[in-house]
């Protein structure tokens, strides 16, 4: 986990870096010193408003441009129109000050959670999926599939280039406590899949499972 803070307060910003027992931490006191941070891999951003050379609001719309690592403020300003400018300006989260730690910490694993989610969409020349609202197009065209169909189709595009077992494939999909799965379940629903998405690049490989080429 690497984390940079920006905050003028050196106290503060010392606690906070000690509090937070990240692989590395990144201090920050001011916006110019904060730039020569952006450019690293960085996993979190905690980013006070108040800062000696300028509006933290601004670098984080400035960061926006070019990032989506998750951005948490840090403020005294507490009015919901400030919350809702903080937000709309790209931010993840906005915590007020005065603060504890303890609840800096909660946010701060919160919103590395979120940013750990499996991606939910998927685009590939003719095709879109977005497997959080269940909507899969073939040249803008919706098709229906069912929710194991919707399964192996997860695992295969999230783990494209990669050759997806058949053992693993039926431990994943078929988890669900289900006492006997038939020997060819996993072949007939990827005969379903294929028809109903003509052209996916499915590749089988004999002997060992499938792969979704990139």
């Amino acid at each position: 986990m690497n984390i940079l803070i920006i905050e003028d307060d050196y106290a503060l910003n010392q606690g906070i870096a000690l509090s937070l027992n990240a692989d590395h931490t990144y201090q920050a006191y001011t916006i110019t010193q904060a730039r020569e941070y952006l450019s690293f891999d960085l996993d979190l951003i905690l980013l006070d408003i108040n800062l000696p050379d300028g509006s933290g609001l601004m670098l984080c719309q400035e960061i926006r441009r070019s990032s989506q690592v998750p951005i948490l403020i840090l403020t005294a300003k507490d009015l919901e129109i400030d919350i809702v400018t903080g937000l709309e300006s790209g931010a993840d989260d906005y915590i007020t000050k005065p603060f504890s730690l303890m609840v800096l910490r909660a946010r701060v694993h919160a919103v590395l959670r979120r940013k750990a989610a499996p991606k939910q969409t998927y685009l590939q020349g003719r095709f879109s999926f977005d497997f959080e609202r269940m909507e899969f197009l073939v040249d803008k065209k919706m098709v229906e599939l069912s929710k194991t169909e919707q399964k192996l189709l997860r695992l295969l595009v999230f783990h494209a280039g990669q050759t997806m077992p058949r053992e693993l494939l039926i431990d994943r999909i078929w988890s669900d406590g289900a006492e006997f799965v038939e020997e060819n379940a996993l072949s007939v629903t990827m005969k379903r899949l294929r028809e109903k998405l003509p052209g996916i690049p499915v590749r089988t490989v004999y002997g060992i499972g499938y792969l979704w080429e990139r």
